[in-house]
């Protein structure tokens, strides 16, 4: 059908999704006691409306890494609260980093923010910088 084409196309655009994922989800799909498992899921899902980021904060647009002990929040929370504010949030510091927040402890990503010239700042400046408190 028309629908399954779609979305296999929308699949094949996805990163690190190949054609064998796509089949066995197909697959999947094609069968009714597989389509009725997942209406059911579906019925007793309580869906909440995204949270959208902020077009206009301190960090939006940025790419931030936290490293070190963070000693104010949890890594879920820090990577929630600054993709909330519109940044992005990687997991190793490279030319595209604009901002690393150091706790404690942090060791060769503080090194390669220094190399690559990265604005290094910790917790406390963090959230002056995102007008929250710690």
């Amino acid at each position: 059908a028309a629908g399954d084409e779609e979305a296999s196309g929308e699949m094949d655009a996805l990163d690190d999704i190949g054609g064998a994922v796509i089949t066995a989800t197909a697959r999947f799909f094609s069968e009714d006691h597989n389509l009725k498992l997942v209406e059911d899921l579906v019925a007793e899902l309580d869906v909440q409306p995204a949270e959208q980021p902020a077009a206009t904060s301190p960090v939006s647009g940025q790419t931030i890494v936290f490293t070190g002990s963070l000693e104010k929040m949890t890594r879920d929370e820090a990577k929630a609260m600054a993709e909330g504010l519109g940044a992005k949030v990687a997991g190793s510091v490279s030319k595209k980093t604009d901002l690393v927040v150091a706790g404690p402890g942090a060791g060769s990503k503080l090194k390669k923010a220094a190399e690559l010239g990265v604005e290094v700042i910790d917790e406390d400046v963090w959230f002056v910088r995102i007008g929250r408190d710690a």
